[in-house]
């Protein structure tokens, strides 16, 4: 069995992760925001879709629907035409119900 990594192994790479992410990561709409609303739509919308067909969906769905309550408000049938080319609709309409359930709409 072999022992944990000491703090300072651990720190190292910590530094060795931040800093090739400073490099090589992407700028995702999604990691510019702390709404907890605009974070559920794009963990939503990333599930078994590529990130490159995701990121104009999500912008585009945020412009419509900027808060649960404005998505809890459309009918589903708006949300399955802004949903098309994300794929697995059952996702657009969980994602409806969550909004409905959360806000108290009916």
């Amino acid at each position: 069995m072999s022992l944990p990594p000491s703090d300072a192994r651990l720190r190292a790479l910590r530094a060795r992760l931040l800093g090739w992410y400073e490099e090589n990561g992407r700028d995702l709409p999604w990691r510019r925001t702390t709404d907890p609303y605009a974070i559920l739509v794009s963990e939503v919308m990333l599930q078994q879709t590529p990130v490159s067909r995701v990121v104009p969906r999500y912008e585009e769905w945020l412009r419509v629907w900027p808060d649960l309550e404005s998505l809890a408000a459309a009918s589903f049938r708006e949300v399955l035409l802004r949903w098309q080319g994300l794929g697995y609709n059952n996702r657009a309409l969980r994602l409806h119900r969550c909004a409905v359930a959360v806000t108290g709409s009916a």
